[in-house]
């Protein structure tokens, strides 16, 4: 058979139509293969391009966890720089007007202080007694007179904040700040006569007062009825000795009553048991006798009344505002509550409380407050 006419036969058999026809196919899939990259490569493309143009029109953002988290970082770095100032707060806030307000209690003390009618009851010495009551800050030069009753275990922190102790009010143990030999604080009794002298012209210098009646309430219900830090010598030694000389209804029992307090108070001779007891108890004695305010300049007067405004007031003109705070107040504890007094006074002879008004007539003339005409209506 020729050549030409065997190659038909070859090609027109059933083999060779079988290995052309798989021939065909994987032609077919390589160029649809090849088809769907072209395809891939270019949509990628599109989109790589569309993402490059959104990318220079608009900067990129954040998801709202990561945004948060952000932000809390910052706050921390913020709250880090800011540790060691005092918080401000409302009461650490100085009224505008306030100025005016003590320059008025200033002028007040001064002229009471040259009534000569007043002299026994508005002036007395600098003994050791007044020193003692005066505490000293050498650091920030601030002189501070102890009056009890006014909030004053609040001012010994502050103090012995300001003398490097403690960090802040909060850090001080209740415990310390009445321990006189532990607390830090000194007196100005402790000082030769030269440095008294000078701390007292160079000094800045400031007390408390409170309605003098009001104090006289708080003092009786702390130191014989709650006696909150365990002073047992206020029940089993001065309030028997009040009670054997004060008491008139002998058949009475209990333990001492206002009545009894205020017959003692009142005797222009209590002094001989103030004696007796060891030494004038500071907690009921006049803020004369405590601060001697018509011969000590006090730079400020405050009131316990009025103690929201003048503690940051006090604190500023220290000039120590941005080192230290007066705690917070509970609402409502500073305001002079009259309706108090007439419950406490309510069975009390006029008699003793006509001698109770007497002896701390110089307290509420110096400081102006009201005299309590109405317990005697």
């Amino acid at each position: 058979m020729p050549m030409d006419l065997q190659s038909c036969a070859n090609v027109n058999s059933p083999k060779s139509e079988n290995t052309y026809k798989k021939w065909l196919v994987s032609e077919t899939m390589r160029r649809q293969c090849l088809l769907l990259v072209i395809c891939g490569w270019v949509f990628f493309t599109l989109l790589f391009v569309l993402r490059l143009k959104e990318y220079d029109a608009k900067p990129p953002t954040l998801d709202n966890t990561v945004t948060t988290y952000i932000k809390k970082l910052k706050l921390q770095d913020e709250s880090l720089l800011t540790d060691n100032q005092p918080t401000e707060s409302p009461l650490n806030e100085v009224d505008s007007h306030w100025d005016t307000v003590h320059n008025e209690r200033r002028s007040h003390l001064e002229n009471v202080c040259k009534n000569t009618s007043l002299r026994n009851l508005a002036h007395t010495s600098l003994t050791k007694f007044v020193l003692d009551r005066i505490f000293v800050c050498d650091k920030y030069k601030i002189l501070f007179c102890q009056t009890p009753k006014v909030g004053n275990t609040q001012w010994k922190k502050v103090l012995i904040v300001l003398n490097g102790e403690f960090k802040s009010i909060e850090d001080i143990p209740e415990a310390l700040v009445h321990n006189h030999e532990k607390n830090g604080l000194y007196r100005l009794s402790s000082y030769s006569a030269p440095d008294v002298k000078k701390r007292l012209n160079a000094y800045f210098k400031f007390l408390i007062v409170r309605d003098p009646f009001e104090r006289l309430i708080s003092a009786f219900k702390d130191k014989f009825l709650k006696n909150p830090r365990f002073e047992p010598w206020y029940k089993y030694k001065i309030a028997p000795a009040i009670i054997q000389k004060y008491r008139r209804n002998r058949t009475e029992t209990k333990g001492l009553q206002f009545d009894d307090f205020i017959r003692y108070l009142g005797d222009p001779n209590h002094k001989w048991l103030d004696v007796k007891i060891g030494e004038s108890i500071i907690h009921w004695a006049t803020y004369v006798e405590l601060c001697a305010p018509c011969e000590i300049k006090y730079d400020v007067i405050g009131h316990h009344e009025t103690l929201e405004k003048d503690a940051p007031y006090i604190i500023k003109r220290a000039g120590i505002n941005n080192l230290v705070s007066y705690p917070q107040i509970p609402p409502g504890i500073t305001a002079y509550n009259r309706t108090k007094i007439e419950q406490y006074f309510a069975g009390i002879n006029k008699r003793d409380i006509k001698r109770l008004a007497s002896r701390f007539q110089g307290d509420f003339k110096l400081f102006d407050y009201a005299e309590p005409d109405f317990l005697l209506n």
